[in-house]
Formats: C-alpha cells, sequence, structure tokens
C-alpha cells in the first residue's frame, strides 16, 4: 500500500510539471494516467480497461447535454441575443451613472442564461458593450474590470456546462444543480450592480449617464428582449417543472434560439455551420479532458492518494469548516493557473472523497449541492485571477486601448463582492438550497 501510495504522489507531482510546461491538460492527465497504472498494475490491466472506458465515459446519456448546450450558446452569439439582452437593459439602466456598465452586468446574465460559458458570455458582451462604454467615455478600467466580471455569469446563470461535469463527476443530479446555482447567480448580479453603483459614487466621471431613451424606443428594446426570456422560461423553467430532462431541454432550447435567429436575425446556413463545427471543436475537447480525468481518477485510486488525502484531512483534529475554507483556498490558487473545466475535473476526484467524510450538520446529498455551487464560485474567481485571467485577457485583446493593468485593477472590486457572496453561502446553505428542496419537493 505505501509503494501504491508514493507512486501515486510521483504520479501528482509529474502532472503538476507537465501542466507547468504547458502540456494541454487532457494529454498530461492521459499520460499520467497510463504510465501510473502500468507501474502499478502492468500493461495488460491498463489495456483491459482502456478498451472499456472509452467507451462507458461516453455513452453515458447525461453527457450529451454538453454538446447541446454548446450549441446553444454558439447559435445564440450568431443570432444576435446578445444585442437584444444589452439594449433592453440599457433602456433600463443606462440613464442612472454607471448605468452601461450595469446593463452590460444585467446583459450578461441574461446571455448566460443561453450560453453556459463565461469565455462566450465575456468575449460576445464584450463586442456589444465595448462600444457604447467608449462612446460615454467610461474609464477603462470601470469598462474592462466590469465585463471580465460579467462573464463569470456565463458559468453560474443556468445552464452551465462546468456544472452539468461536475454533477457528473460527484453523481449529483443535473436539475437539482441547476436549481442550486440560481438563487446565488442572482445575487453576484444584484451585488455586481451595487459594486458599479458604488464605484461611480467614489469616482463620478468614471461612468457617466446615457441619454435618456424616448418612451418609444425604451418600449421596443423592452419587448425586443422577450423572446430571450420566453426562450429561458421555457428551457430552464421545463426542467424546473419537471417537463424535460436536461438533455432534451437543451435540444428544444436550440431549436427555439435556430428559429430565432432564423426569423428574426437572418442566421443563414453558414452561420449553422460555424456554430455545429465549432461545437465539435468544444466537445471533442471536453470528451478528450473527460478521458484524461478518468484514466487519472483510476490511478489515483489505485496508488490510494484520495483515500489518503481524505484520512489526513479528516484525522487533522480542524472543524469541518476550517477543512472546506482550506480546500476553497486551494481552488482560488488552481484558479490562477488554469481554467475552469479543467480544474473541476483535476481537483474533484481528490476534493470530493475529503468533503464527503467531514459532518455539517446536513444531509449528505445537500453537502453535494452546497459544496458543488462553492467550487463553481471559487472556479470562476479564476478567470479574473492573475497570471491566467481568462476573462482579463478576452476582454483585454478587445479593449486594446486599455492597459491590463487597468483592466485587472477594473475586477478588484468585483473579486471582493465574490468573496462576500463566498461568505455568505458558506453562513447560509439555505440561498444554494432552497430551490432544490423546492424543485424536488
Amino acid at each position: 500500500m505505501e509503494h501504491s501510495l508514493y507512486l501515486g504522489l510521483i504520479g501528482l507531482v509529474a502532472l503538476v510539471v507537465l501542466i507547468g510546461i504547458r502540456v494541454p491538460i487532457a494529454y498530461a492527465m492521459i499520460l499520467v494516467g497510463a504510465v501510473g497504472t502500468v507501474a502499478l498494475n502492468g500493461p495488460n490491466v491498463f489495456l483491459n480497461q482502456l478498451k472499456t472506458i472509452g467507451f462507458s465515459q461516453f455513452s453515458k446519456y447525461d453527457l450529451s447535454v454538453i454538446p447541446m448546450f454548446v450549441l446553444m450558446g454558439y447559435i445564440a452569439t450568431r443570432a444576435g441575443l446578445s444585442q437584444d439582452l444589452f439594449r433592453a437593459a440599457n433602456a433600463w439602466f443606462g440613464r442612472m451613472r454607471g448605468g452601461v456598465a450595469m446593463s452590460a452586468i444585467a446583459a450578461c446574465a441574461g446571455f448566460g442564461a443561453v450560453c453556459g460559458s463565461s469565455l462566450a458570455t465575456a468575449t460576445t458582451m464584450g463586442q456589444v458593450a465595448l462600444p457604447e462604454l467608449k462612446r460615454y467615455k467610461y474609464s477603462g478600467a470601470l469598462a474592462t474590470g466590469s465585463l471580465a466580471a460579467g462573464g463569470l455569469l456565463g458559468i453560474l446563470i443556468p445552464p452551465s456546462v462546468v456544472l452539468v461535469i461536475y454533477a457528473i463527476i460527484v453523481e449529483a443530479n443535473i436539475v437539482s444543480m441547476f436549481a442550486a446555482a440560481l438563487i446565488p447567480g442572482l445575487i453576484a448580479v444584484v451585488l455586481f450592480i451595487i459594486t458599479i453603483a458604488i464605484f461611480v459614487r467614489i469616482y463620478p466621471d468614471a461612468g457617466p449617464a446615457a441619454a435618456k431613451l424616448a418612451p418609444g424606443e425604451w418600449m421596443a428594446a423592452t419587448l425586443g428582449v422577450l423572446p430571450v426570456l420566453g426562450i429561458f422560461v421555457i428551457v430552464i423553467g421545463g426542467i424546473y417543472a419537471g417537463f424535460y430532462n436536461p438533455t432534451p431541454a437543451a435540444a428544444v432550447g436550440v431549436a427555439l434560439v435556430a428559429v430565432y435567429g432564423s426569423l428574426r436575425r437572418g442566421v443563414r446556413l453558414a452561420d449553422y455551420r460555424w456554430a455545429i463545427l465549432e461545437t465539435a471543436k468544444t466537445s471533442g475537447m471536453i470528451y478528450l479532458i473527460l478521458l484524461g480525468a478518468e484514466l487519472l481518477k483510476i490511478f489515483m485510486s489505485r496508488g490510494g492518494v484520495p483515500q489518503a488525502a481524505a484520512e489526513m484531512m479528516v484525522n487533522s483534529g480542524l472543524p469541518a469548516m476550517a477543512i472546506l475554507v482550506i480546500l476553497l483556498l486551494a481552488l482560488i490558487v488552481l484558479g490562477c493557473l488554469m481554467d475552469s473545466m479543467s480544474m473541476i475535473l483535476l481537483v474533484m476526484p481528490f476534493f470530493w472523497p475529503v468533503v464527503a467524510e467531514l459532518d455539517f450538520g446536513m444531509d449528505p446529498g445537500d453537502v453535494k449541492i452546497w459544496f458543488g455551487v462553492l467550487s463553481l464560485i471559487v472556479v470562476e474567481l479564476g478567470l479574473i485571477t492573475p497570471p491566467v485571467g481568462m476573462n482579463v485577457f478576452v476582454i483585454s485583446a478587445l479593449a486594446k486601448d486599455v492597459p491590463m493593468r487597468e483592466t485587472f485593477k477594473g475586477v478588484f472590486p468585483f473579486f471582493g463582492v465574490e468573496i462576500v457572496r463566498l461568505a455568505l453561502l458558506i453562513a447560509f446553505p439555505a440561498l444554494s438550497l432552497w430551490l432544490p428542496h423546492l424543485v424536488s419537493g
């Protein structure tokens, strides 16, 4: 057993080194999992598991939801939903000081509800909102910081691809996870808007008010967002109401977004071809990472690394909440080094066994849901934290005239309120558990 554990730890170090030298994480996990299993059990055992592991992983029905939601997001990008969302949000918030930035946050939340990807949300809304923010002479820090932070809402507001993957890893109910993420996501929207309001009170010139719309323009902008809201209600509301499971719901969403795009925006056949090809690329990347994560998990489990970590933490004498905070801090550090999806796939096989052994005074199924939401919030933070900060890089690429340090300065207040939100959800688990109980009840 000691020999196996040492091999597992060596494999873990090797994985960190491979990631550090920029080997793609899927290949790094496959390599460490394969070599480690051969070293532990010999090549025959590895080859026997390899002939079945691909089919057993990719034939899971729950996994089919991933390409469907990814496709819905890509079609939504070409269908112009982002413009309608931003125009409607700007009609309501634009006349306030800092209102255009607030509108960008609200529109990011709306687009995240039909996209499920943080990077796609940041990229799409950045293209839509940045010209308006520049037109009203918003400071570079506030303009780019609010868009980078708004992109975070793409992976928390349901549907979320990362949330689906977490649910599959820990064997949680996807519908319950979607329900658990909704209220924390809405809390984030409110806190981000309040942050902008405080920012422009301190720095009045950072976010001037936009021109007030005429009543006809205001009404047209407001009505223009109704189809987008209708798609969200039909897809996510249908899941919560029990009309269909997430996979058929995603198919319904794809159909509705495609019809909307074709009728209202004139989305062409070339746009659908692009969306399907991009979906194939993204899904292939996700599935390859999933295969690597499974190979790594098998090796680590046979080496006893997750079991040893769980035993060490449980026997440390620390309170359950202290251990939880340590794990979340570790996720924040890891989030500075890798993307959100890779991090969830890499660390959950190690972290979840530890959390499952802790006593939080609640049902184990509730702990699974609660920890998933907390982990997702922490994963979000990595998207605006240096040195990776993928959302910051995306927005900086769009706003070439704003130095990246200004963007990082702009996201700092949002990072602070994310910590506040995390503390609220740790202190009050009901914020993420009330809706799942209501849906399942």
